[in-house]
């Protein structure tokens, strides 16, 4: 299997559990606990993109194009 696929539903996975982090905690809250999880939300949701975009960028590059036909009979 392309590498970029899984790299892909990783970085997407990664991207959804840091939204479900970051919108579970209310904002102002002062629980260093809860604010801890909620940049650990930003955190891992950021990283999730950038994991998802690496992915996509890897399934680009590794895709197999077909070799060029050239026919030269007129």
């Amino acid at each position: 299997m392309k590498p970029g696929i899984p790299v892909s539903v990783i970085g997407i996975i990664m991207f959804v559990v840091g939204l479900v982090f970051f919108y579970s905690i209310e904002l102002g809250q002062t629980d260093p606990v809860l604010r801890f999880v909620k940049n650990m939300g930003t955190f891992v949701g950021l990283s999730g993109m950038g994991v998802a975009l690496a992915g996509i960028l890897l399934y680009l590059i590794n895709k197999n194009e077909p070799p060029i036909k050239e026919n030269y009979d007129v």
